[in-house]
């Protein structure tokens, strides 16, 4: 397929390179690991071209980036990779954010943006918010051996981890100079698009996070602005599997001795953060305060916990409950009046 512009400049290659690295990380400010999954989103696409469309990457022009084949694309991921219609979504997001810049960098392709825009996401099952109980909780969280150095630094990671209700992301990039030892201690989270929070420490976690200070070692020859809090062998930075992999670890040895622990329940990180905010809701906490707890943009991301708190919405409704049911009726063959009286008037 080939690509004729006597404007020159309409080669998709240079726009899309502009949008990862002047749009997404010079004007938005987004964090390294959204650009990333914009970048697959992106690489599958130029792939569908190739393989597909009989088109390189280095040939693809804005023109072929039409409605039509965008559909196509869509149905692909589901048909030929499998992929979830939550995916298909994600994907086509990255697709339109693209097609919004290039309507701005390039008017001409504006109609073909709008069109692409106008194509709609799927329906996705409602989300699973599976959680931890409270007791669930408090046997996790007491799993690791504080006396070792190792059982101390996971007792302090989970306990923070379900504390702060933290991505997990975010608890990798915790350094020793996010933490404000004073009374509230409180923990800086750095969180999407360079978005930083503050979130307090309850007391109990406050006493665990300063012992886990004071026994550990610093990291020799670097300032607290880039120790990590937590850390695995020779001082490196837990990642997000690092830190999948001992939650996992702690979980199993509880599984172990109670095959029903958490059953059905894949206890991930996120589950962690889940679990913090259903608890919090189911505390009676205001939705603001568990939206700006969680870093949420928009309280109606925070409000699918709420939709989804069964035990909470009956609670509510049964405070706001004003009985309007008679009580059960009386039961009129027993009445030895009401029966004469109709035996007398039947008559």
């Amino acid at each position: 397929m080939s690509c004729v512009n006597p404007r020159g400049g309409a080669l998709a290659g240079k726009w899309l390179s502009k949008f990862l690295t002047d749009h997404l990380a010079g004007e938005r400010d987004l964090s390294p690991q959204t650009i990333a999954s914009y970048r697959d989103a992106i690489k599958l696409l130029l792939t569908w071209f190739r393989d597909m469309q009989a088109t390189p990457p280095e040939k693809l022009c804005l023109t072929d980036l039409d409605r039509a084949r965008v559909l196509s694309f869509l149905d692909w991921l589901e048909t030929g990779r499998g992929n979830s219609a939550a995916t298909r979504n994600q994907r086509l997001a990255v697709i339109k954010s693209f097609a919004r810049y290039t309507a701005v960098e390039r008017p001409e392709f504006l109609d073909q943006a709008t069109q692409i825009l106008a194509i709609k996401q799927k329906k996705t099952p409602a989300a699973d918010i599976g959680h931890l109980t409270g007791d669930e909780v408090k046997a996790l969280l007491t799993e690791p051996d504080p006396t070792t150095r190792r059982g101390l630094r996971d007792t302090v990671l989970l306990s923070t981890l379900y504390d702060t209700a933290a991505r997990v992301q975010e608890i990798c990039d915790l350094n020793t100079s996010d933490i404000r030892t004073a009374h509230p201690m409180v923990v800086t989270l750095h969180g999407k698009g360079s978005k930083t929070r503050r979130v307090p420490l309850m007391d109990p976690t406050a006493r665990l996070v300063k012992d886990h200070l004071d026994r550990r070692t610093p990291h020799p020859g670097i300032g607290a602005d880039a120790d990590p809090l937590f850390n695995g062998p020779h001082h490196t930075r837990l990642t997000r599997w690092g830190i999948t992999k001992i939650l996992g670890r702690h979980v199993q040895s509880l599984r172990r001795r109670d095959p029903d622990y958490a059953a059905g329940l894949n206890v991930t990180p996120h589950v962690i953060r889940r679990t913090r905010a259903m608890h919090l809701l189911q505390a009676g906490v205001n939705l603001i305060y568990i939206r700006d707890l969680l870093g949420h943009a928009d309280v109606s991301t925070t409000e699918i916990y709420a939709r989804a708190d069964a035990e909470t919405k009956h609670k509510a409704i049964e405070s706001a409950y004003q009985s309007l049911t008679p009580e059960p009726l009386p039961n009129w063959t027993a009445d030895q009046d009401l029966l004469e009286w109709l035996d007398h008037t039947c008559r």
